[in-house]
């Protein structure tokens, strides 16, 4: 309903809309009555709005899960005048993704990431494009993988706050800023000061641009694109990223002056360096708009990914004190004091390390990301998108005893040792499957683990444990805690 509502907020409009949403639904209905390919069977649709009422635009997810109890694992849905097919539950979504990972690894047509990238990029990208870029990305990111020398470092900025705050409330976001940095060093070959204007921008913008890529009106833009003329967020969105592309352009300009065959910096280093070296080839996909489209994915997502985790990761040690005074005591007995842990330190803390993994599947952090068919198919049936619901996944009865209780056990077995649960796919499952897994999973663990090294938090003066509430979060792009104060108590 949130949805309606956000429609109906413009009611100059609405008879000029429903005329054309009229036309619209003539030629649509004339077009999938050729189509002799059944869908799964679903809630009926209603004129124009399809099964948007059925919707809570806040947690779509939630209210896809609600429809599978009612429609079963697979179902259509109708958004607008697009039909969707909803994958739900591990085995489900398992069998897609993996068993027939060639023919669901192509994203859909959305209209907003039309606009943005027009085709190019590593995550929207589909075809010979996408296989060439990631291939490129997964090699490049390998080869600049993070050097132990830089983690202390980076440690060190990402306590600065808590040590700064002298115990006294600050924000929960502040935390934000040492994972963004640690994609930036990889994008750009150069680590910022958290004071610098351009760090703070970079910052500002790719904020912004998560919170208007949740709002309703984006999500109304994405299923009538035919009345953008009536809304106004895609196009504020639309500048935002252009902002972000400036800066992009910079550095691609700096690298081209700079570059060093020998050695790379950074992704934009080795994007120009390939660009270069493919310079006589008319049919070369390392074009100008691709470059920046790919760097450009990856700031939005290596950002806020990690650093929201780690957002909710402190916000949940401060909801359950008891769970993050045991990760203190066997932090304590695995690394050294005046030490910083090490990645392979997680093998010997099993609780920690089950902990990090609890954090991942109850927030859900990532709900759904599209398909489509590659092949025939759904994607040539009036053009019908596929979700896997993540969220289905990791909320999953079948596979977690306790999926809507935050459960360290989940990861442990009757003896305490870790145990790794196929279920758990926060990065998605498939070739489409996270880049950026790999170091996201060490961020994680090294950041996690320094900052209960040397604080312990705790909810601002005048509020309890009982106070702090986990059951809504911020809809933005990802599912972000709400805007909280913490404390950071210095340990002795």
């Amino acid at each position: 309903m949130a949805l309606l509502n956000v429609f109906l907020s413009y009611p100059t409009s609405f008879c000029l809309l429903c005329t054309l949403v009229f036309i619209a639904s003539l030629c649509l209905r004339a077009r999938c009555r050729k189509s002799s390919f059944k869908l799964p069977p679903g809630p009926t649709p209603l004129p124009i709005i399809g099964n948007l009422h059925l919707l809570d635009i806040k947690r779509q997810d939630k209210s896809l899960l609600k429809l599978a109890r009612k429609y079963g694992p697979i179902f259509t849905l109708h958004f607008g005048f697009q039909k969707v097919v909803v994958l739900t539950g591990y085995d489900v979504v398992r069998d897609a993704l993996v068993n027939f990972t060639d023919e669901f690894v192509d994203r859909p047509q959305i209209p907003i990431f039309e606009q943005i990238q027009h085709g190019n990029g590593v995550f929207f990208s589909t075809g010979e494009l996408w296989r060439t870029i990631r291939r490129f990305t997964v090699s490049s990111m390998r080869n600049l993988g993070m050097g132990k020398k830089r983690w202390p470092g980076l440690l060190s900025l990402l306590l600065t706050p808590c040590f700064l705050s002298e115990g006294d409330p600050f924000s929960l976001r502040t935390f934000n800023a040492a994972p963004s940095n640690i994609t930036f060093a990889l994008l750009f070959g150069e680590r910022f000061d958290y004071q610098d204007p351009l760090f703070l921008t970079l910052l500002k913008l790719i904020d912004e641009v998560m919170c208007l890529l949740g709002s309703p009106s984006l999500h109304l833009f994405n299923f009538y694109p035919f009345l953008g003329f009536l809304f106004n967020t895609h196009k504020i969105l639309l500048k935002k990223i252009e902002e972000v592309r400036v800066i992009i352009r910079d550095y691609i300009k700096t690298s081209r002056q700079d570059i060093n065959a020998n050695s790379f910096r950074s992704y934009t280093d080795a994007l120009v360096f390939k660009q270069q070296e493919d310079m006589n080839k008319t049919d070369s996909l390392f074009h100008e708009d691709n470059l920046i489209a790919s760097i450009l994915d990856l700031i939005m997502a290596g950002t806020e990914t990690t650093a929201t985790t780690l957002q909710w990761a402190v916000l949940l040690l401060m909801k359950y004190p008891k769970i993050q005074k045991k990760i203190q005591e066997e932090i304590g007995q695995v690394v050294k004091p005046g030490s910083w842990a090490s990645y392979e330190d997680r093998k010997s803390m099993p609780f920690t390390h089950a902990v990090i993994h609890e954090v991942q599947r109850f927030i859900t952090l990532l709900p759904h990301v599209p398909r489509c068919l590659r092949q025939g198919g759904l994607q040539s049936q009036c053009g019908t998108m596929v979700i896997p619901s993540l969220t289905s996944v990791l909320l999953d009865p079948g596979h977690w005893e306790t999926p809507h209780e935050f459960n360290p056990n989940h990861f442990l077995d009757a003896d305490g040792k870790f145990v790794k649960k196929e279920a758990f796919v926060p990065f998605s499952l498939g070739r489409r499957g996270c880049i950026g897994e790999s170091l996201a999973k060490t961020e994680l663990f090294l950041f996690f683990v320094g900052l209960l090294q040397k604080f312990t938090f705790r909810p601002p003066p005048g509020l309890t444990e009982d106070d702090l509430d986990l059951n809504v979060p911020k809809t933005t792009f990802t599912l972000r805690p709400q805007p909280q104060l913490i404390c950071a108590i210095p340990r002795e």
